[in-house]
């Protein structure tokens, strides 16, 4: 029995140090071709979804088991004229930070900050370029452009900025296939504003 175990455990070995061969799990390693855009937007997706982006950039809806993002304003992000999240003086002095009700702005000692439009929509990111994303993303500057102001919390940028080049890009394709939402999102305000 003891003898059946280990060669389970060293199958079980050799399969996972296979399974991560990125030769055997990466196509266009072996054929030398760019991913297709289908593939791309398959992958932005994907890491679209296993990243977060839904928890700050979709406004949410309550449902039975508490909230969940509200698809027909996917991604879209903080809703134009909806209220803003108050918070006290006090919660405001011990650094706490206070959520909107559909989890899309915040109150911080920062301010208060809407988390952006990500959609395909010219209001959203439709008319940004690869590179304004990867800037954004990488560097935490607002519309992806050197002169414009930093990004502020919770953004993780600093955490996202180590994606690589292809993961950018498959997140960035995926995101500009995704269904225009128009939404001009509120501007940050100072903190007591």
């Amino acid at each position: 029995m003891k003898s059946l175990f280990v060669i389970l455990i060293l199958a079980a070995f050799v399969w996972s140090l296979n399974s991560c061969d990125p030769a055997k799990t990466n196509t266009a390693a072996t054929t030398g071709a760019p991913p297709s855009k289908d593939s791309l937007i398959k992958r932005g997706n994907y890491l679209v979804t296993t990243i977060g982006c839904n928890d700050c950039h979709s406004p949410k809806k309550m449902g039975p088991q508490g909230p969940v993002v509200d698809t027909a304003l996917m991604l879209s992000g903080s809703p134009a004229g909806a209220p803003p999240p108050v918070a006290s003086a006090e919660d405001i002095k011990s650094h706490q930070i206070v959520f909107s009700g559909d989890l899309t702005a915040v109150v911080g000692p920062w301010g208060t900050s809407f988390s952006a439009n990500i959609t395909s929509d010219a209001t959203g990111i439709g008319n940004w370029t690869l590179d304004q994303f990867k800037n954004a993303i990488r560097h935490g500057k607002y519309m992806g452009l050197k002169e414009e102001r930093m990004l502020l919390p919770p953004m993780p940028w600093e955490e996202l900025g180590v994606l690589n080049d292809a993961d950018m890009e498959a997140i960035f394709t995926y995101l500009k296939s995704t269904k225009p939402v128009k939404n001009v999102v509120p501007s940050p305000r100072a903190p007591g504003k």
